[in-house]
């Protein structure tokens, strides 16, 4: 191959990474749109008159769209095995749109009473449903198109992908803070940010539509239909329970670093809505750089030594560094235990998410994927803030959401245990 080939084949990568990520970018945005704005979500659909109850009903209507997931891996993930992945992420975007679009543009409990609520939870469900399969998608078409020896790289950018989505929700956070007044944000204001994720989907449309199926896929002779994934995912049970324990270190730390973080600010340590933001800014880029750095790392060193240092570390110093938080609660020590979780969380992930991918079967590679990921995110990520708020409440240590963070990494711990457990060690440069 001539330099000039190399360099062209290098764009096009870059490109189609550019392509399928914008894509999850996008929807991640619309996703977590709603637990970054649950204050005001809880004013305006579950207004019970105690903070405590709105807010916990807010955080359980959130999980329940994780509780979609799983159907959403075996219905989507089927499909995105049998028919291909480009048209399966278009699918996958198209029900997000509708889901989100629901929810920016229900009127109040004020205005039409329960029928706000209901209206909202269908769209979280919507985009639980879509989510299902996204993450997993976009990761098997990171790992089919990437170049040998680099898979890890490669699949970090759909995590990655996520974090600008953070950025440009805490920004845009940041901006209706300064610019409005709270009673103004919390009325109205609080939908723009879903406005702007409904006008932005054509272009995403767009993205999608431009997509290569990848040479894996469709150098594949047999493509499984649906009876035989379901089939497959039953034989393959305690794979799936293993990748779904492999996840919840991900899913828990992530939400409690990012989702949870403007309410644990705001509600708990009582800072202002502007530190918060602006500590959920910082995260979302410490994650951003440290992602693929760890990805890359674990195409050299292997994915198993990664997965077991960082799953140590978080079960010695999670609960130890958010007691320290509440003992001293500032925006300086807030952004310096919410770094280092950040740290432990995107250096697990960067190994994780690659590692997931390897470990399912390839002819049900994405099905497999998603079903464990959407298990881990509806039983353990997608109700952290809600499970964060009810530990505090239930025993008045603040430094609570420490303790499930740490068995949410002694679960991954284990996971890393038994599917590697009969690995033989691997030539140097060859992904686990």
């Amino acid at each position: 191959m001539t330099p000039g080939t190399t360099s062209i084949a290098s764009s096009s990568k870059f490109a189609t990474v550019l392509r399928v990520t914008g894509g999850n970018f996008m929807e991640m945005f619309d996703f977590f749109l709603f637990g970054f704005y649950a204050t005001q979500i809880s004013k305006a659909f579950f207004p019970t008159g105690n903070e405590f109850a709105s807010l916990m009903l807010t955080f359980m209507t959130f999980g329940a769209g994780f509780l979609m997931r799983p159907l959403g891996a075996i219905f989507l993930g089927a499909y995105v095995d049998r028919v291909g992945r480009r048209k399966g992420l278009i699918v996958t975007l198209a029900l997000m749109a509708v889901g989100t679009l629901l929810i920016a543009c229900v009127p109040g409990y004020a205005t039409i009473g329960l029928a706000a609520p209901v209206l909202v939870l269908i769209g979280r469900l919507l985009q639980g449903f879509s989510a299902g399969v996204e993450l997993g998608g976009v990761s098997v078409y990171l790992s089919e198109m990437a170049t040998p020896g680099h898979k890890g790289f490669y699949v970090a950018w759909q995590s990655a992908s996520q974090q600008v989505a953070i950025v440009v929700a805490a920004a845009l956070g940041y901006w209706l803070n300064v610019t409005f007044t709270q009673v103004e944000v919390t009325d109205f204001y609080w939908r723009i940010p879903f406005f702007v994720g409904c006008l932005i989907v054509p272009v995403l449309f767009f993205l999608r539509r431009s997509l290569q199926e990848t040479e894996e896929f469709m150098a594949r002779k047999h493509r499984p239909d649906a009876r035989e994934i379901f089939q497959s995912m039953v034989a393959n049970w305690r794979l799936v329970v293993a990748g779904m324990m492999l996840v919840s270190m991900t899913t828990v730390s992530f939400y409690l670093i990012t989702v949870y973080t403007p309410t644990f600010g705001k509600a708990v340590l009582h800072l202002s809505t502007t530190d918060a933001l602006i500590v959920t800014l910082c995260v979302a880029i410490s994650n951003f750089i440290w992602l693929p750095v760890m990805g890359a790392v674990s195409d050299r060193v292997g994915r198993k030594p990664l997965l077991i240092i960082f799953t140590v570390l978080a079960i010695f110093t999670a609960y130890p560094s958010l007691k320290w938080l509440v003992g001293s609660p500032s925006f300086i020590h807030m952004l310096e235990v919410e770094l280092w979780l950040s740290f432990l969380y995107a250096s697990y992930n960067g190994a994780m998410v690659v590692a997931l991918t390897e470990v399912m079967p390839v002819n049900v590679r994405t099905a497999g994927f998603s079903l464990a990921y959407s298990l881990a995110t509806a039983i353990f990520g997608g109700f952290t803030p809600a499970i964060a708020t009810g530990l505090i409440e239930m025993t008045g240590d603040k430094g609570a959401p420490g303790l499930w963070m740490t068995a949410a990494a002694m679960c991954g711990l284990i996971a890393t245990l038994v599917l590697y457990r009969r690995q033989a060690p691997r030539p140097y440069g060859v992904p686990a």
